[in-house]
Parts: structure tokens; sequence; C-alpha cells
């Protein structure tokens, strides 16, 4: 998928080259109708993140589908938070964990080789990205498992969505926990006026609003249950 991405070709090695990693290049050779092909965020986009204020040192950011790597590294980076990436290719997590050996930021990451729909969401995670790792159908089961978390233990919590889906969007926009609150808008570094190019912004209401609202959609019917 060509999004006007060559400009961004010098900038993304460079900063590859800086954090100590390999990032590059697209992969989709274990990619099916409910998983999706390897892609790197483009760096121009998660400086834009990094830049937002919203992810700061205390925070941990799960990486849903972190393939190599490099949202958690150079967020890591940037803002010195925790981060922690998932990705159901155990190669993807092979090569992340060889890129955290020499990265800058290596010390605050972690990787694992989890599905997205049965890894269990931690406590301490209050910043989610995605960037079209897999289906909608998977998103909702997704979904289910971050508001099982919030659930006990309630918190604010903002997820990224780059470059999104209407899948993604129509499934986030249905959630009982999570109400649209914003963007980051990319459009400007790219040449083609994508008006996907974009960070969404969803964050779970407060709880007392939150409760309300899980009561009105009887909550109790739709929790998922935790192995």
């Amino acid at each position: 998928m060509e999004r006007g991405l060559n400009d961004h070709m010098n900038t993304d090695d460079k900063w590859d080259h800086l954090l100590g990693i390999r990032t590059t290049g697209r992969d989709d050779s274990r990619s099916d109708t409910y998983r999706y092909p390897y892609e790197p965020t483009p760096y121009s986009v998660l400086e834009r993140l990094a830049s937002s204020g919203l992810i700061r040192k205390g925070n941990h950011l799960l990486d849903m589908g972190c393939g190599k790597g490099r949202v958690d590294f150079f967020i890591a980076y940037e803002t010195r938070c925790a981060c922690t990436g998932i990705d159901f290719d155990p190669r993807m997590v092979e090569i992340a964990e060889r890129n955290q050996l020499h990265a800058a930021s290596g010390s605050r990451v972690r990787f694992l080789n989890r599905p997205a729909e049965s890894y269990p969401i931690p406590d301490s995670v209050d910043r989610i990205y995605f960037f079209n790792p897999f289906s909608a159908e998977i998103l909702l089961q997704v979904l289910a498992r971050i508001r099982e978390s919030w659930y006990n233990t309630p918190r604010e919590i903002i997820l990224f969505v780059y470059y999104p889906s209407f899948g993604f969007t129509e499934a986030l926009d249905a959630d009982p926990v999570f109400a649209a609150d914003g963007e980051i808008d990319c459009r400007d570094l790219f040449k083609n006026e994508d008006q996907r190019e974009r960070i969404l912004l969803y964050k779970a209401a407060k709880p007392v609003e939150t409760f309300s609202i899980l009561a009105r959609e009887n909550w109790r019917g739709i929790r998922v249950s935790v192995s």
C-alpha cells in the first residue's frame, strides 16, 4: 500500500540508525483475513504523537501488533515511558527482541508473542496504540479485554488509532466505555492528502460516568471471562 511514503524513507533510516534498530520494510508473509501485514508507522507520524503531550514518563504504552518494535523503541526514547509490544507472529517478536539488544531505549520496552484477543491487559497499561494490526472482529475481542481491565482498575485509558479503517471506527464508536476525544492530524505530512492520515483518540469516560453507562448496557452480561 503506497501512501506517499517515499519522502519519509530517509527520515525512517536516520531514526533507525539513531535508535540502533532495524524496523523498515513491509512483511505480509503471515497475514490473512484477520491478521494484517506488518507495516511500520512512519517516524514523522510518531514524532507528532510524541510531541502531543499525551504520553509521558509515568505512562505505560501497549503496542498492539508491534512487529519489529518501532513504535515501542521510539516512544520510549522520546517520552521515557514504559512500552510493551505484543504480536501473534513469533518471527516479528524475535526481530524486535534482537533490536532490543542494541536499542537506545531497550531497557524500557518488552515484547511478547501473544495473540491480542487472548492477552489480559495489565492494570498498569493506560495508553494503547493500533495501526490496523487485525480485523474489526478481533478488535471487538480486544476491546472486551480492555474494558475488563478498566472495570477491575478504573483509570484514564487513551487509545491511539493510526490510519483508521471503517471497521475500527465503527467498533470504537459503538463501544460503551470509550468515547471519541479528538485526533492528531497527520495529513500535512504526506503529499497525497489522504484523509486517513491521522491518529484518532478514544478515551475511557470518567469512572462515575462509565459505571452509569455500563449499568445501562447490562455490563455483567457482556463481560469476557479471563483465563
